[in-house]
């Protein structure tokens, strides 16, 4: 067997045993803390509401067991196990020119993991979330937004991926720096397009009505010096109880989008203090600082993707017979996942400490007691848990959890 070959399994499995630890962990940790709220929550979260959180969580993980042994199972199979290899010598038989190969070998891959997940997609919308009284779509509109998803990956992927793979046969040695160039001005449209022509497909966008809340909210946007296109109310109740407020575009182009059901079951103080907590994070420069971050590590991935896709062992380390250029953006996508797992805990920390900073800056120009107030509606509300296992939440967790939290905002 090929040296990559047995680093690949190792490095597959480990991530896959570290998940699964953690999972475990979680599950465990939630179901002993599950017959009694923590101390700082007792009177404001009652017993019925955290056993559910715990019971959802538990529900969830299970299910993520489950996803995590089909992944790890699928990633063999694709492989070592010769699924990409029988695509690929498939689409040599129609002897096409390079680029069209790669688009139909990506295509073909793309379809048969589709359908793979759509038992797991039905499954977690319409028992998981449907037992736990969250999912308000139906079977009509799942099927509508599959559709549209799909046609949309056709449109804006296969000339995406058409350039991209003209780069990497025809830019030269470089190609890498070109294609980065190109996935990242791709990015920075998207963020720009995605709010005027895409989520509109999907959802029902309206101005927020003239009144109080949209006069404090006005306000408060110029206490921040913050500059926004409009604020907006997206129908989220359409699909799920979960609630939700986020900031969308670029530049002068930005959004405030909240859901409809968050408005509904927050006073308007309480959305005065979550959105202060979301502009903390451009006065802090967090979502720049993000940015920096994704462009400088994309710029590295396409660097090592330009340098494996001239070795040898990359392609048959990892099952497949003949080297291409749509083989090795294939084969990078499946293998880097493995190998940057174990950096979750860095992403993870870093996300905390932003979070921090926008409550600290909320605190500032808002009443942190709303907001907390409003943290434990959107903890009761959306069933997180209030007694997550340390060492799962320190791993996987952007925000930090509930009662830490809470007791920072306290403080301030």
């Amino acid at each position: 067997m090929p040296l990559f070959s047995t680093i690949f399994i190792i490095m597959v499995l480990l991530s896959a045993s570290t998940h699964l630890y953690l999972a475990i962990r979680q599950i465990n940790y939630v179901k002993q803390h599950r017959l009694q709220q923590p101390v700082a929550f007792a009177e404001k979260v009652s017993l019925q509401e955290h056993q559910k959180a715990a019971d959802y969580t538990i529900a969830k993980e299970k299910l993520g067991i489950i996803s995590l042994l089909i992944s790890t199972v699928l990633i063999f199979i694709w492989t070592l196990g010769g699924g990409l290899e029988y695509i690929d010598q498939f689409v040599r038989n129609y002897q096409l020119e390079p680029i069209y190969a790669g688009v139909i070998f990506i295509l073909l891959m793309g379809l048969i993991s589709s359908f793979i997940d759509i038992p797991m997609s039905l499954y977690s919308t319409f028992v998981l979330e449907e037992k736990f009284g969250f999912n308000r779509t139906n079977l009509k509109t799942w099927l509508t937004d599959l559709v549209k998803q799909s046609l949309l990956g056709l449109i804006i992927g296969i000339p995406l991926i058409m350039v991209i793979l003209w780069l990497m046969a025809s830019a030269g040695p470089y190609w890498w720096l070109y294609a980065w160039a190109v996935w990242m001005a791709f990015g920075f449209f998207m963020m720009w397009a995605y709010p005027a022509f895409i989520a509109p497909l999907f959802n029902k966008f309206s101005e927020l009505e003239d009144g109080a809340l949209k006069q404090r909210i006005e306000q408060l946007m110029i206490r921040c010096g913050f500059l926004s296109k409009g604020i907006l109310v997206m129908d989220g109740s359409k699909r799920s109880s979960h609630g939700n407020a986020y900031f969308t575009g670029l530049g002068n182009n930005k959004q405030i989008v909240f859901f409809d059901n968050l408005l509904e079951s927050l006073e308007d103080e309480e959305v005065e203090a979550v959105l202060a907590h979301e502009l903390g994070h451009f006065k802090k420069k967090h979502i720049l600082k993000r940015l920096i971050s994704m462009t400088f590590m994309t710029l590295i991935s396409f660097a090592i993707l330009g340098w494996l896709m001239q070795q040898n062992w990359f392609y048959q380390g990892l099952g497949m017979s003949t080297a291409s250029i749509y083989a090795a953006l294939i084969l990078f996508s499946i293998a880097s996942p493995v190998f940057t797992f174990f950096l979750s805990p860095i992403s993870a920390m870093i996300s905390r400490k932003h979070e921090f900073e926008a409550d600290d800056y909320a605190a500032q120009q808002a009443d942190a007691q709303k907001l907390i107030d409003a943290l434990v509606k959107l903890y009761k509300e959306n069933a997180n848990t209030l007694t997550p296992d340390p060492l799962h939440s320190a791993y996987y967790d952007s925000h930090p959890p509930a009662p830490v939290r809470i007791a920072h905002l306290n403080q301030t």
